[in-house]
């Protein structure tokens, strides 16, 4: 695998030093892939977590996400390495970058953003992965708010190349840039959107599955019909194909055709589907209970997740 010997270059674009240094703070479903991520790219990586116990669990993840760079034959730029520690002075010792991946508390991740601050210097990137909650609730808790921005990465985050960048209200253009330049170095799509609840890649998945599983709340279809019906049918196009070019490519006319009937059926209901809420408040949550809207063994969990991310390893070869 290629080695690339120089660091990367300070960013003339931004003005800034390229980061060099950054901390991941919680270190739970997402935090191992996205460390992997950012010290392939060249940074010293400092994994914190409160808890021993995570950050053992933690390494376990890393490596896997290593593996899976190593498939996507990604190479390693020198300077990058990964510790890990539970002290978070330690953590954010001499860092230009902050990301944040701590649960989906706005209380908590205010909490951690002011004990943060403490810690590091002015030019600071604070950087949070949330999925939904405004980057503008966040940053009131920094008396600088304007260096802080959410970066939204896809879940496994070593494997879907792309980053919402997202500013809260008092987010400087500097601070946005340098997240943009940033997302780029990594070798991914940086996406720049105005803040909306949930952000737009959620908002559009979301949009999706409440269809999907109200066409399975009225037995219009079973969830492998559902799932084999997107994959091969509009996931297969959409991998390739945007919904915004697939509305060209089908011609505008015909859309405004079939929406005008469509939109007025389609779900819009405000609450959770009972497919959903039925199952949950069975304690039926997916995999990580061995039951959701398919069955799991431990065996099937391992099998899973090893042919997904061997195909989502060929998708992306493909695609790039």
């Amino acid at each position: 695998m290629a080695t690339v010997e120089q660091p990367a270059a300070d960013d003339a674009a931004t003005g800034r030093r390229a980061v060099r240094r950054a901390a991941m703070i919680g270190t739970g479903t997402m935090g191992p892939g996205m460390g992997a991520v950012l010290a392939r790219a060249g940074i010293a990586v400092a994994m914190y977590d409160v808890s021993e116990e995570a950050l053992e669990r933690s390494k376990a993840g890393v490596g896997v996400a290593e593996g899976v760079l190593d498939q996507l034959e990604i190479p390693r730029v020198d300077g990058g390495s990964i510790r890990y520690t539970a002290e978070l002075r330690d953590a954010l010792e001499g860092v230009e970058l902050v990301v944040e991946a701590v649960p989906e508390k706005l209380e908590l991740k205010q909490r951690i953003f002011e004990d943060i601050e403490r810690h590091v210097d002015g030019g600071t990137i604070l950087a949070s992965n949330t999925s939904g909650i405004p980057i503008t609730k966040i940053a009131e808790a920094c008396e600088r708010p304007e260096r802080v921005v959410g970066m939204h990465w896809s879940n496994p985050p070593h494997l879907i190349p792309m980053i919402e960048v997202i500013p809260g209200e008092r987010t400087r253009a500097e601070t946005i840039d340098a997240a943009v330049a940033l997302v780029e170095r990594l070798g991914y799509e940086a996406v720049v959107e105005r803040e909306v609840p949930g952000f737009v890649e959620n908002r559009i998945l979301y949009a999706i599955m409440r269809e999907a599983v109200d066409l399975v709340d009225r037995g219009i279809i079973d969830a492998d019909g559902i799932d084999r019906c997107v994959r091969w049918g509009i996931g297969y196009k959409l991998a390739v194909i945007g919904p915004m070019e697939l509305l060209d490519m089908a011609g505008l006319d015909i859309y405004e055709a079939v929406g005008g009937y469509l939109n007025r059926d389609l779900c819009n209901s405000a609450e959770v589907s009972k497919t959903i809420t039925d199952r949950t408040a069975e304690g039926k949550l997916g995999m990580k209970t061995g039951a959701g809207l398919y069955a799991y063994t431990p065996e099937r969990i391992d099998a899973l997740r090893g042919d997904r991310a061997r195909k989502l390893v060929a998708v992306r070869k493909a695609l790039s």
